[in-house]
Parts: structure tokens; C-alpha cells; sequence
């Protein structure tokens, strides 16, 4: 390898790296405005729907029937709901970590 291609690489490394930098993860707060279709306020300022959110199995509804009843596991969301938010890095999509509980 020749010294041009290395400096042709470490310059893209760097410029990765200054790109990546300029939009780190970050911590947010949401609410759930609608379920069917989801779609979250982020701080009061904007939407998201589903298409920019990712959703864990934790805040999925999910039941199991014993003896003809049906018994509620997880409740998944519900409109109201406050959320806790991870934006990933580049700003486009949303990882929804956990609800909001007062203690």
C-alpha cells in the first residue's frame, strides 16, 4: 500500500468519525398519542410514527390463556403512556427503552 492510499484512508476515517460525532445518541422523553397506528410525541415539539421507532417485545401486549381465562403478562402501550426514548446516532430512528413511572 502506498502513502497516498494511506492518507486517502485515514482521511475518510477521520471524516466518519467527525460525521458521527456531530450527532451523538440522546436521551429523550415521549409520550403515546396513538396506538393504531403508533405514533409518539417526542418533548412536546413533534411526532414520530412507527416507521421511525423500534419497538422492544417489553412494551408488546402479551397474554396467555389458563383454563378458558385469559391473564394479562405485559399490557404493551396505551395511549397516555410516558416513555423513555434513545434517539440513535444520525437522528432517524428511535429506540422506545422503557415507560415513565412516577415513583
Amino acid at each position: 500500500m502506498n502513502n497516498v492510499t494511506k492518507l486517502v484512508r485515514a482521511l475518510k476515517s477521520a471524516s466518519v468519525g467527525a460525521v458521527e460525532a456531530g450527532t451523538p445518541v440522546h436521551i429523550t422523553f415521549g409520550e403515546v398519542i396513538s396506538i393504531h397506528p403508533l405514533e409518539i410525541t417526542v418533548d412536546q415539539r413533534f411526532s414520530l410514527d412507527q416507521d421511525f421507532l423500534i419497538v422492544p417485545e417489553q412494551l408488546t401486549p402479551y397474554q396467555i390463556m389458563i383454563e378458558g381465562q385469559p391473564i394479562v403478562i405485559r399490557r404493551g402501550l396505551e395511549v397516555g403512556d410516558s416513555l423513555l426514548l434513545l434517539r440513535m446516532q444520525g437522528g432517524q430512528k428511535y429506540v422506545l427503552l422503557d415507560k415513565v413511572v412516577e415513583a
